[in-house]
């Protein structure tokens, strides 16, 4: 700034300059963020024009030298966490919302989560906030989007977060979108199935996929609502009716039951369950749900009463937390950071990384089910390879028969529910 446009008598104040720039208030910036363009060090307050006695801020302004790249882009910065829902602070303002930038300096990636104030949802954008790959997080539900979003914006990590509520701002929330994970949908309750929640979740995946395939018909989809087994085919027909089916970009969200299986295996040998890896296959639910004990690494034996337990028990973790919690609600935290694991390796796959590779239920020719719970590979266009099952002992090649059977039935309600 230079000291001459001001009158004589502000001259002489030593500790602040005041300045007017309407509509918006900025309260003590540092000076450190001025310094290319201050010529003396000073806090500037910038007050409501009624609140200023001095020379009109465009007159002012016609006397400051022009703002750099680098401090346009701290000021956007921070009108971004103090604006998040604008999408820029005015007309004509220099003040425009940026993304803030990954770990790293490199370009994050945009994630949206649908349902997320929900049991699962809250935790889920809490961890996804923390997330060094997320420079933007859209936060989506029909209830309770605003409190959420202002509880998890406060937190000190590098993600712009915005709320949005209630479906006519679906499409705000997911325009330009990356990723989309949608945990919407009803909890499950004691003596529920997964299948029990078919008729209200259907109806709300079947929405949610409309506006993404109106709206970022390329990001990769993270399907967690309950039945996964059913609600990825309705998630694949809505796609398809639309024109944007990419089997590459759905991904059904099976990691709770590699969780669970590592975890239990682990217990079982007296190891960290981070040294454990357990495939899971087949399906999200009872029977589908298929531990390959005889692939865990590292590798290992195990009887058959061992092998029996630990089948059941993959088979049943949803149950037994639903049981625990005698009627408070269902696996909300496990399944959280289960979805967290499987996003972030999605974003992996989508930076490029070699070598990412998860479960997931996807479309599939590895059998002849139409969709499978495997492993594949991610990378930049989402589920590029995906693997066969490998070796199978004959308890395993069993329980595939089983799978496959009840599979089939869940895979086709869904297909049918679009279709009729």
């Amino acid at each position: 700034l230079d000291k001459n446009c001001f009158p004589q008598k502000v001259r002489k104040k030593k500790q602040k300059y005041f300045l007017h720039h309407s509509p918006y208030i900025i309260i003590v910036l540092s000076t450190q963020h001025f310094s290319p363009f201050l010529k003396k060090s000073r806090n500037i307050l910038i007050r409501n024009r009624k609140d200023t006695n001095f020379l009109s801020f465009q007159r002012i302004r016609r006397k400051m030298q022009p703002l750099g790249a680098e401090v346009h882009q701290r000021i956007a910065r921070i009108s971004a966490h103090l604006y998040p829902s604008n999408p820029q602070m005015g007309d004509g303002s220099i003040l425009e919302r940026t993304n803030c930038r990954a770990k790293g300096g490199a370009a994050g990636f945009k994630v949206a989560i649908l349902g997320a104030a929900g049991g699962i949802g809250q935790p889920l954008a809490m961890l996804m906030k923390m997330n060094p790959l997320v420079s933007v997080l859209h936060l989506y539900d029909v209830v309770n989007a605003p409190g959420v979003t202002a509880d998890i914006s406060h937190m000190d990590t590098g993600a712009v977060v915005r709320g949005f509520l209630g479906q006519s701002e679906l499409e705000g929330a997911l325009t330009g979108m990356d990723l989309v994970i949608i945990p919407a949908g009803i909890p499950r309750k004691p003596g529920m199935t997964r299948d029990d929640l078919f008729k209200i979740n259907a109806g709300i995946v079947r929405t949610l996929c409309e506006g993404i395939a109106k709206c970022c018909p390329n990001a990769i989809v993270n399907l967690i609502s309950n039945p996964v087994n059913s609600t990825v085919p309705i998630a694949a027909e809505v796609f398809k009716k639309a024109g944007t089916y990419d089997p590459k970009k759905l991904l059904g969200v099976t990691s709770l039951d590699v969780v669970r299986a590592n975890t239990f295996v682990a217990e079982v040998l007296g190891l960290d369950p981070r040294e454990v890896e357990v495939p899971v296959v087949g399906g999200h639910a009872g029977l589908t749900i298929l531990p390959l004990l005889s692939q865990v690494k590292p590798p290992c034996s195990f009887t058959h009463e061992e092998t029996e337990y630990l089948t059941k028990r993959i088979q049943d973790g949803g149950t037994e937390v639903v049981e625990a919690k005698k009627g408070a609600g269902s696996a909300t935290l496990s399944m959280a950071y289960a979805a967290v694991k499987f996003a972030d390796v999605c974003l992996k796959g989508l930076r490029g990384d070699a070598g990412v590779v998860a479960c997931a239920f996807v479309a599939s020719q590895v059998t002849e089910l139409p969709f499978f719970a495997s492993k594949v590979r991610l990378g930049r266009t989402g589920a590029e390879e995906v693997y066969q099952l490998g070796p199978l002992n004959e308890y395993e090649r069993i329980g595939l028969e089983k799978a496959k059977k009840e599979l089939a039935e869940s895979i086709q309600k869904g297909i049918s529910f679009i279709r009729n």
